[in-house]
């Protein structure tokens, strides 16, 4: 995946705000980015972005040679079903459906069926093989977010994009869903891009980007989260 040149402008005249003024980058298959800045920096931006959940007022994003950003709505839909996952800090599952059938509902949108051995390979490594046939109000918030976890995952997406994934999160479940993000890189060979505050959450990541006035300001490996914590008050 690769962003040339992204602006956002929210706005007109003097009221006009620039959410992102210029950002280039690129994302290489079986890594694990995380994305980090202050509040307003165009973090999130820059990841509704790339995610097509926005337009970019000037610039590109390529994704597996297909040019995003050139695409209508339809086109769009069907690019983020068939290509990407998403985690959300609110899990965003059904209350009406089993963890199982939240795993596959987006499967089930698009018509398609599951890889019956990815599924239970994905049931076990989220450690969810004895809930599966519980609703979302069962589980707790780490267990509810291994289920969007293995959402995300079952389709074997080009990238998953997790946004604030452990911001709901205590820290014994926050661990175990950094790590079970951690195990799809590594292990899977997952494309994994998350925003995060979370210095620790960060620290779990091969490489962090930062901005800061929506321009990049940072991109390197992103060491210890005190590592992460120190840059940090250099940037905010």
């Amino acid at each position: 995946m690769v962003a040339t040149d992204l602006t956002r402008r929210y706005g007109e005249g003097d009221a006009a705000v620039d959410a992102l003024a210029g950002v280039s980058t690129g994302f290489d298959r079986g890594r694990f980015t995380a994305i980090m800045g202050p509040s307003g920096s165009g973090k999130s931006t820059l990841m509704h972005i790339l995610a097509g959940l926005d337009k970019p007022t000037t610039g590109t994003v390529e994704l597996d040679g297909i040019e995003i950003t050139g695409l209508d709505d339809g086109e769009l839909t069907e690019l983020r079903r068939d290509k990407l996952g998403f985690v959300f800090q609110f899990f965003n599952l059904l209350p009406v459906l089993t963890a199982e059938e939240n795993m596959l509902l987006p499967l089930s949108i698009a018509g398609r069926k599951p890889d019956p051995e990815w599924l239970e390979r994905l049931v076990e490594t989220v450690g969810l093989a004895d809930r599966r046939t519980h609703r979302p109000s069962e589980l707790s918030g780490g267990q509810q977010q291994r289920v969007a976890v293995a959402r995300a995952l079952l389709s074997k997406p080009a990238v998953v994009f997790a946004d604030e994934p452990t911001g709901n999160l205590d820290s014994k479940a926050s661990e175990d869903v950094l790590q079970l993000l951690r195990q799809a890189v590594d292990e899977f060979g997952q494309t994994v891009v998350m925003v995060t505050h979370d210095p620790a959450a960060a620290a779990h990541a091969d490489r962090l980007i930062t901005l800061r006035d929506g321009k990049l300001v940072h991109d390197a490996a992103p060491g210890s989260a005190d590592d992460v914590i120190e840059l940090m008050k250099t940037i905010d």
